[in-house]
C-alpha cells in the first residue's frame, strides 16, 4: 500500500478490496502487513497457484484485447479445452455476440475523504442499459455464495461502478467465473440495487472512519491497531498474535480458514 504513515495530508492512501478485507477481518494484521511491511512467506504450492492464476488472467486479457492466444493454447490441450469452454459460455451468458463495449483489466478509482479506492475489473461489459463486471477465479465455485457476497471485492467493485458512472445500481451486476482444470466453468452472479448500495456506503464509511482513528493513534500515540471482539474464536490470525493461547484445534481451524480467505481475497491482485 502506498503512503500509509498516519499523516493525513498530501497524498491519498490507496485502498483495494484486499486491504479492506484485511482491515475488516483483523486490524492488527493490517497494521503488520501494510504499515510495518511484515509479510509471511508463501508456500511453494501457493506460489504455483498464483503463477497459474496470473497466466490465466493474462490469457483472458490478451483474448479480449483481440490478440491471438492460439499458439499458447496449442501447447496445453487441457488449458485449451477449459479456455474454449469458458469463452463459449461467457459469450452466451453475457450476450457478447451483440458486440457491446468491453475492456479487459479496466482500472477504476474514486477519491473518498483521505483515501483513493481502487479496483481492476478483469472484464467490463457495457451496454446501453446495463453494466456487467466479470472476474476470473482459478479455483472451484464456492459453496457459500453469501460469503462471497459479503467480501469487499464484490461490495467495492459494485459500489465503485455505481458511484463513478451514470448507471443505476439496478443496472449493474458482477459475475465471478470459476475455472479449474479439468472441471467445466461455473459462475456466481450478484445483482446490485439501491438498498445494497446504501448499505455498502454505510459499511465503507464506518470502516474508513475506524481506519482514520487507528492511523491517528498509531502515528501520534504509538498505539497498535485494536483486535476485534471475539477474535479468539473467528480470526485466522489469532495464533500469530497470541501463540501462547492457541490450541491445537484453533491452529487446525486457522489453517483451514486462512486458506479459504486467501482464495476469496488475495487472488485478485488475485
Amino acid at each position: 500500500m502506498n503512503n500509509i504513515d498516519g499523516s493525513h495530508n498530501q497524498s491519498l492512501i490507496r485502498l483495494s478490496q484486499a486491504q479492506l478485507n484485511l482491515l475488516e477481518l483483523c486490524p492488527p494484521q493490517f497494521q503488520r502487513v501494510y504499515l510495518e511491511q511484515l509479510g509471511s512467506p508463501m508456500s511453494p504450492e501457493r506460489q504455483e497457484h498464483l503463477l497459474w492464476g496470473n497466466q490465466f488472467h493474462q490469457l483472458m486479457q490478451q483474448h479480449f484485447l483481440g490478440l491471438s492466444i492460439d499458439s499458447i493454447l496449442d501447447i496445453d490441450q487441457e488449458l485449451k479445452k477449459i479456455v474454449q469452454a469458458l469463452l463459449k459460455v461467457v459469450k452466451e451468458q453475457h450476450n457478447l455476440n451483440s458486440d457491446p463495449w468491453t475492456e479487459a483489466e479496466h482500472y477504476l478509482a474514486l477519491e473518498k475523504d483521505n483515501y483513493l479506492l481502487t479496483a481492476i475489473y478483469d472484464l467490463l461489459i457495457i451496454n446501453e442499459n446495463k453494466a456487467q463486471i466479470l472476474d476470473w477465479k482459478t479455483y472451484l465455485k464456492p459453496q457459500n455464495k453469501q460469503k462471497l457476497e459479503k467480501n469487499w471485492q464484490t461490495k467495492l467493485y459494485l459500489y465503485l461502478l455505481a458511484e463513478t458512472s451514470d448507471y443505476l445500481p439496478e443496472q449493474i451486476s458482477m459475475t465471478y467465473w470459476f475455472v479449474k482444470i479439468p472441471h467445466h466453468p461455473q459462475y456466481l452472479r450478484f445483482e446490485y440495487n439501491q438498498e445494497l448500495h446504501d448499505r455498502n456506503t454505510v459499511e465503507l464509511e464506518s470502516l474508513l472512519t475506524n481506519l482514520d482513528k487507528y492511523l491517528l493513534n498509531y502515528s501520534q500515540n504509538n498505539v497498535d491497531f485494536p483486535h476485534r471482539r471475539n477474535c479468539e474464536s473467528n480470526c485466522p490470525y489469532y495464533q500469530l498474535f497470541f501463540p501462547e493461547k492457541a490450541t491445537f484445534n484453533h491452529r487446525e481451524n486457522e489453517k483451514s480458514n486462512l486458506l479459504s480467505i486467501i482464495d476469496d481475497i488475495e487472488e485478485v491482485s488475485i
